[in-house]
Order: C-alpha cells, then sequence, then structure tokens
C-alpha cells in the first residue's frame, strides 16, 4: 500500500459519532466544506447510491488550508456505498474537503462540533439533497450588495432569511423557468456593519441556494462562521528533456454553414473541428458541405477534422438505409474533392451508448457502414479514418437508465474486438466534470483509452485518440456562471493541460464555436445589440494558442491547484498553466534545458479577469528560476533553449 494511501485506509464504522458531539452535513452532491478545527478531530464520510452509481466513479479530494492535496478518494462504480475517514489535527490554516459534481451518490459528511464547517454550495446546480426543516447561516459585511439566490429542482421550494440583528423576515419563492440557466434571486439591504442571517430552507429534497455579491459560505451554527485561509501556495516544477508526444491540436465544434463571425474564429486559431454531417440534408443536396467544408480547410487551415453523422435535429439513431447511404456517398464524394489535403475522421453516430437501443443495434449498423466506406474507391488516399463509437462519455456510463451497460470504454473494447482491422481511431465525447480541482480526470481519461488500444514499438496509441467534443456540462444544462465567466477559461485550460499532458492525444475539440439559441456554449457569443464577441473562454482560447507548441516534454508537477504542461517548438519552450483557485501561488522552475545562472530569464505572460494580459518579473534564485502566479490566471513561460 502506498504510503498516501495509509491516510484513506481507515473505515467508518457503522455508527456515527454521539448526537451531542456530531454534526451532519446529509446528501451532498456538489460542493465543498471548508473546516476550522479546534481539537483534534475524524472527520467521517459515508455514501449511498442516488443514480446510476453503479455506472459512475468518482472522487473525494482533502486539501490542506495552503492548497496542497493531503488525501484523494478514489471511489470505484462499484463501490455504489462505502465510508471513509480522516483524522484532522489543529493547524492554523484549516482543511477543504471537495465533493465534485455531478455526483451520482449521496455524501453525508460528520465531524465534531468543536470544529467550524462552513458549505459552499455549487451555485445554479442543485448542491445537495437536504431534510426538511433545514436552516443555515451566513454572513454579509459591511457594504456588500449580497443577492441570495435560488432554484427551483422539485424539492426546496422557497428561501426564508432572518437578519439576527433586527429580525427582518425576507422570503424568496422559488419557481419552475423556462431555460435552465435562469433561477430566482433576492437582493438583501445593504448595511454600514458586517450582519449575520438565518436561511431556512422550505420543503426537502434537491436544493439549489447561493451568494453573489458576498462570501458564498453556509454554517449550521452562527459562530462558526469564519473567513478561510488563503495561504499562498507553493508550486514546485521540475523540467526534463524527455519528449513525450506530440500536443493534441486544439479545436471547435464549427457550424453547419459559413462562420457569422469569421474574424473572430480567425482569431481563435483552431487547429482542428468536429462537425455534424446530416445524411437527409445531403441525400437530397449532395453539394451542400462544399458551401463551408473548402472555406474551413483552405482559408482557416483546419487540416484534422471528426464528423459525426446525424439527421436533421440531431436525430441521431441512423441505419444504414438509403437515406444513410445516399447522404454518405455525398459527404466522401465532398472529402475526395479536396484532394487528399487534410485528415477527416468519420463516426458514424453521435453518441450510440446514450442513444441507440443496446449495443448490438449500434455494432450491426456499424459493420454495415464501415464497409460501404472501405469499399468506396480512393477514401484511404483521400485521407478518410473510421472513428469509433464518439460515445457519450470514456470511463462512465451516459446519464441515462441502464448506464451500468452502456459505458463508453465498454462499448469501444466490444467494437475493437469484433471490427478492430476497420477503426482507425477511438473517439469520444465527455462532459460533466464541472469542478475545477476534478479536471485531472481527462488526463485519466486519455490514459485508459491509450491502454485500451494499445501502443506501438514507439510508445504511440495503436489507434488515434479523439476528444471529439468536450465542455463543462452536457446539452442545454448550463450555468452562466460557468459559461461566461472566467470559469471558463480556467477550465478549458486545465482541460487541456490534462488531456495532453503524457502526448498521447490527438485532437481535443471544445462545443461550440458560436452560441446557438438553446446551446449557449460557444466560444463566441452574440450581444443583444447583434454584435459577435469572444467569450473569456474564447480571449482563453487566444492566448493558449500563442504558446501551444508541437511536443510535450516530461514536467514533474506536485502542486493539486496548478496545472502546468511543457512544450517544445525547435529552441523554443514554453511552460503553459493555470493557476484555477482565488489563491495566489509561488513557483519555483528547476530542470533542464535550463540554465538559471546564464540565461536571460525567460518571459512570463499572464492572462486574468482582472488584467486580460500582463506580465510578471522573473527572477534567478539558488539556481532556479521564481515567479509568482495571481489568482485565477492562465501563463506562459517562454524562452530559447540554449
Amino acid at each position: 500500500m502506498k504510503p498516501s494511501h495509509l491516510l484513506i485506509a481507515c473505515l467508518l464504522s457503522g455508527t456515527l459519532l454521539p448526537a451531542a458531539r456530531a454534526m451532519e452535513w446529509p446528501g451532498i452532491r456538489d460542493g465543498a466544506l471548508h473546516l476550522r478545527v479546534e481539537q483534534a478531530d475524524n472527520l467521517q464520510v459515508s455514501w449511498q447510491p442516488a443514480w446510476q452509481a453503479e455506472a459512475n466513479e468518482e472522487h473525494l479530494y482533502l486539501q490542506a488550508g495552503d492548497g496542497r492535496l493531503l488525501a484523494q478518494r478514489d471511489i470505484a462504480a462499484s463501490e455504489v456505498r462505502g465510508r471513509q475517514q480522516w483524522p484532522l489535527q489543529v493547524n492554523g490554516s484549516g482543511y477543504r474537503l471537495e465533493i465534485p459534481g455531478y455526483s451520482f451518490r449521496l455524501y453525508r459528511v460528520s465531524h465534531a462540533d468543536s470544529s467550524a464547517a462552513l458549505f459552499e454550495p455549487v451555485k445554479l446546480h442543485f448542491s445537495a439533497i437536504v431534510p426538511a426543516g433545514m436552516q443555515l447561516y451566513f454572513r454579509v459585511r459591511a457594504g456588500e450588495r449580497a443577492v441570495l439566490a435560488g432554484k427551483y429542482y422539485g424539492g426546496v421550494s422557497g428561501l426564508d432569511v432572518q437578519r439576527l440583528s433586527d429580525g427582518l423576515d425576507l422570503r424568496l419563492p422559488l419557481s419552475r423557468h423556462a431555460h435552465y440557466a435562469q433561477s430566482d434571486r433576492l437582493e438583501l439591504p445593504v448595511a454600514a456593519e458586517d450582519q449575520l442571517w438565518r436561511l431556512r430552507l422550505h420543503g426537502h429534497g434537491k436544493a439549489a441556494f447561493w451568494l453573489d455579491g458576498s462570501d458564498n459560505l453556509f454554517a449550521q451554527h452562527p459562530e462558526h462562521l469564519f473567513s478561510p485561509n488563503q495561504e499562498f501556495g507553493q508550486v514546485n516544477l521540475e523540467l526534463h528533456t524527455q519528449v513525450l508526444g506530440p500536443t493534441p491540436k486544439l479545436g471547435v465544434a464549427l457550424p453547419y454553414s459559413p462562420p457569422e463571425a469569421p474574424e473572430l474564429l480567425a482569431q481563435l486559431a483552431p487547429r482542428a473541428a468536429s462537425y455534424y454531417s446530416f445524411v437527409d440534408v445531403m441525400a437530397r443536396r449532395p453539394r451542400h458541405e462544399q458551401a463551408f467544408r473548402p472555406l474551413y480547410l483552405n482559408h482557416y487551415g483546419i487540416r484534422t477534422d471528426t464528423t459525426l453523422l446525424s439527421r436533421t435535429g440531431r436525430r441521431p439513431v441512423l441505419s444504414a438505409d438509403s437515406t444513410t447511404l445516399a447522404g454518405l456517398q455525398a459527404l466522401l464524394e465532398g472529402i475526395r474533392a479536396f484532394g487528399g489535403v487534410g485528415t477527416h475522421y468519420i463516426a458514424f453516430a453521435d453518441e450510440p451508448n446514450l442513444n441507440y437501443p443496446d449495443y448490438a443495434n449500434f455494432a450491426g449498423y456499424f459493420a454495415q457502414i464501415a464497409t460501404q466506406i472501405r469499399q468506396h474507391p480512393g477514401t484511404r488516399e483521400a485521407g478518410v479514418r473510421i472513428a469509433m463509437p464518439a460515445s457519450s462519455r470514456l470511463l462512465n456510463g451516459p446519464f441515462r437508465e441502464d448506464a451500468k451497460a452502456r459505458r463508453g470504454l465498454d462499448w469501444s473494447r466490444r467494437l475493437l474486438a469484433e471490427h478492430g482491422e476497420w477503426v482507425d481511431a477511438l473517439s469520444w465525447h465527455e462532459w460533466m466534470v464541472r469542478d475545477l480541482r476534478a479536471t485531472r480526470l481527462y488526463r485519466d481519461n486519455v490514459r485508459q483509452a491509450a491502454q485500451l488500444v494499445g501502443l506501438d514499438a514507439q510508445g504511440r496509441p495503436r489507434k488515434a485518440l479523439l476528444l471529439g467534443q468536450t465542455n463543462i456540462s452536457s446539452g442545454n444544462g448550463i450555468s452562466p456562471y460557468e459559461q461566461e465567466t472566467q470559469f471558463a477559461a480556467l477550465w478549458w485550460a486545465s482541460v487541456a493541460i490534462n488531456s495532453a499532458q503524457d502526448g498521447l492525444l490527438e485532437l481535443l475539440n471544445w462545443y461550440l464555436a458560436t452560441d446557438e439559441p438553446d446551446h449557449l456554449k460557444g466560444m463566441i457569443g452574440l450581444a443583444e445589440d447583434g454584435r459577435f464577441y469572444l467569450k473569456p473562454v474564447g480571449l482563453a482560447m487566444v492566448f493558449i494558442q500563442q504558446h501551444w507548441l508541437e511536443q510535450v516534454l516530461r514536467l514533474d508537477n506536485d502542486a493539486f491547484e496548478v496545472d502546468v504542461l511543457a512544450m517544445r517548438s525547435g529552441s523554443r519552450l514554453s511552460l503553459f498553466g493555470v493557476n484555477k483557485t482565488m489563491r495566489q501561488q509561488q513557483v519555483q522552475l528547476r530542470g533542464e534545458p535550463l540554465n538559471c545562472s546564464d540565461q536571460e530569464p525567460p518571459r512570463l505572460q499572464l492572462f486574468s479577469a482582472a488584467a486580460r494580459l500582463s506580465s510578471e518579473p522573473v527572477r534567478c534564485t539558488a539556481g532556479a528560476w521564481h515567479f509568482s502566479l495571481p489568482g485565477e490566471s492562465l501563463f506562459a513561460l517562454s524562452w530559447e533553449a540554449p
């Protein structure tokens, strides 16, 4: 057993702490607990299934107050029920327990009432399943324009608040809304002094509540309210000359028409793309896609793409009927017209493990379409390649009943066993990793995909690995707190870094390029005045592409909150990274090819919400480069190899 696992090996007994000294947080699905420990305590966590738990592995993270990862609890999909205990020692910095969403389990957390705990719920999405009569406390600082917000998910139907200083009562009813991103809001009166409020939740079940304009923190006792530490973090990096592989091509899902904001798409500089090809449209109008595919290929230089076959309205279940075959024929002829320029992966259906009746139904269809492509003259020479299965998620199941029988990894394994000689690439989509601390799961995805297809003598995957679509949330269940803010920039940078970390992935596509009316998930948004603009994630993409080099170098990184990728193109080197938290970080870089005493300092550029682009000094101390990172920022450290 690894030493780091000794801390997490203790299991709860079947009973909780005595009621007189126990505090419980029941039914957490998405959020964090901040703890301040006054005397030695045991943090106890137990869980039970909420929905489709047997199809989904999960992870818990326990951090110190300075951001260090103290323990990680990996929960296998088969562990639908379980317990975990961590000893907590008295310290000056406190602890943070992260329960990343979207979670398929109900987590019950308990600790001694001598330890103060604050719950930080996720915004907009529901964060817990609560019992009737739940009440909490929160603080609003002097002068803050705080807003209490909530959303109805069929459980908690209203929020009552009372100001403790004078008994002022206010109520916020929660109602259903036509659009997922909408919520109910209550402006709290501004006061000249700090104010404590009591929050009562009406009803029971799914609960969504949060604070804007003030600390989004809630306690079970008013005396437990405190301000969590944001101590400086320490990041130690060691660079190596070993080349792990190429960086993936970063791209976007492109519209089924010429772009409406061509200059902004050019700024994003996508090197890869994903398309839908609607077979019913192509059967009627075989040259329809010539209005945009050559433009993306030649004008924007996008030479690697993946195409999903579907029907208009994204009706994903296809059969090898005359319409599908005619549409496929038109698609292949259009690609042949490119004269062999580019690599064009075709996936035969959109997320079949989510949409098809069963595996056998899809596998039969797959075999028929693969045969058609292989028999079509000149497709290989034109750069056409077969990708499969474009699953909804890889390691875990899709969002539907019987998800355990539909894991993307399992369907991929079966298809490879049956039709591996026809398959050029393993493709999948990844959704609902909504927690910035959990984005490391993308690295796990890529590693397990590579393990599935196997590696050749050069250590390269035997089939190309394609992460054809990804976003924070699936469908239109999106939050403006995530899509419209710096959060999306941090998330995308972290996902790109983790996906690229081992040099195994060929392409990574964000979904979508431009907002659609019912999918506001683009890098390019549309303002009320009709003007297109780059959203924070789009601005981040511009910054990333400027520093995204060709090869991945080995880099050792001991930080949990800061992700970093080392890259090289010829003599040019770059460290691209992201500080995912509000904490300022002190970074130390050692290794090769570096010569701290004889080199000019590398150039450090920063991208943040506060100052979109800025720079910071880099200094040489004791043979290592040192620099500071502000909170919630992207950075690029660039230099020329000696």
